[in-house]
């Protein structure tokens, strides 16, 4: 079997997983609206995913360590995943929906960071760039929230659940055909995973990362809401998303071409000011089309950002500890600034308006590259 055809399955999946959680990210808030939830029970309910994350993804990434195994983990996850959806994606009273939603980002959020310990990996042992994988996830992404977004408008949200079960049993018959990895002949101790929070440089780096990821995911939950208020539609909050994963795609592809030039800090840290100049030009904007115009900017931001922190956490792991430290950074990235973001969010937004909550967004990824530009300069960051 050829590098190539050994990795299909790996990109299937990616394709497939992310696919799959473009129709929750997209329209889960609508499909609850509809079964009559007010905008703060909605709010409770997409707050459960980034918490259970919290508690599953590093469970689940000391559990792939412990039995070296990424690929039966990723088995259990896809099977849970798709038992759990189709109770609470036919849920609709609120506590019913909190507990099969906390049971079901329980199997779900570890997914996608486990797909991405094993691209990781499959990269280093074939000697190819992370991005050429990973980049399948960006194009299942873009290609779902235009296909299924077509799909519902002529079906209806409230059947939301048939095209994710279509995705969602095509991610278990891939996962059944990937090439595991095994980093190590010693077992893992729970006791082992001390090193990790020891790690003075892991721990600081996550800490200063928070920062900037933190304004991440504050945009992940509004940008829809601000196109909205700028009298922007669903099709053009569709189109924006659709703008922002297809530049995150070429970057990931493309990363092969760019990405060793420099130390992986230097493309942190400019990715970090450019989610500054980002937000700072969406505060002042007064027309939803401009948004859409500057979502190119995604992919320098996020898909820089995101492809060269993996790559620095990395080093910076012992390899016993590979799928425990990836997916910590994970929970990190989309769990705990995904709780921040969207609570804080919503109140600025609230409160002030969205226009002041991108400003405060811009200056908080300003202040995030500059900390870790003087976590690079101390001998932390080398």
């Amino acid at each position: 079997m050829s590098n190539n055809e050994s990795i299909v399955p790996l990109k299937m999946l990616l394709f497939s997983f992310h696919g799959a959680n473009t129709i929750i990210v997209s329209f889960l808030p609508l499909l609850l609206q509809n079964r009559g939830l007010t905008g703060t029970e909605i709010g409770w309910v997409l707050a459960i995913g980034p918490l259970a994350s919290i508690i599953s993804q590093p469970t689940w990434g000391y559990m792939s360590d412990k039995y070296q195994t990424v690929k039966k983990i990723l088995i259990i996850c896809v099977i849970g995943l798709l038992i759990t959806s189709a109770i609470f994606l036919h849920m609709s009273t609120l506590p019913l929906l909190l507990v099969f939603g906390a049971l079901f980002y329980f199997f779900v959020a570890p997914i996608g960071a486990l797909g991405d310990s094993l691209s990781q990996r499959r990269a280093d042992e074939l000697g190819i760039s992370f991005g050429t994988i990973r980049m399948w996830g960006s194009i299942g992404f873009a290609t779902s929230s235009l296909v299924v977004g077509e799909i519902l408008s002529a079906i209806g949200v409230d059947f939301l659940f048939w095209p994710y079960l279509a995705l969602g049993i095509l991610a278990l018959i891939v996962c059944f055909n990937l090439t595991d990895v095994k980093v190590s002949t010693n077992k893992l101790q729970l006791s082992d995973v001390n090193q990790l929070f020891k790690n003075r440089p892991f721990t600081i780096f996550l800490l200063l990362v928070m920062l900037i990821t933190i304004t991440h995911r504050a945009n992940d939950s509004f940008i829809g809401i601000y196109i909205s208020q700028l009298g922007g539609s669903e099709r053009l909050i569709g189109i924006s998303w659709f703008v922002g994963v297809a530049s995150e795609a070429l970057v990931f592809a493309f990363a092969g071409l760019w990405f060793r030039k420099f130390h992986p800090l230097i493309f942190i840290i400019a990715a970090g000011l450019l989610y500054s100049i980002r937000w700072f030009l969406f505060a002042a904007i007064d027309h939803p089309a401009y948004i859409v115009g500057l979502q190119f900017l995604h992919g320098l931001t996020f898909g820089v950002f995101y492809l060269t922190a993996f790559q620095y956490v990395t080093r910076l792991i012992p390899k016993i500890l590979q799928s425990t430290g990836h997916l910590v950074f994970v929970t990190v990235f989309f769990g705990i600034s995904g709780i921040i973001g969207s609570l804080v969010g919503g109140e600025l937004i609230d409160t002030m308006g969205a226009a002041y909550l991108y400003m405060w967004m811009g200056i908080l990824a300003l202040l995030g590259s500059i900390c870790i530009t003087i976590y690079h300069l101390l001998p932390y960051g080398k």
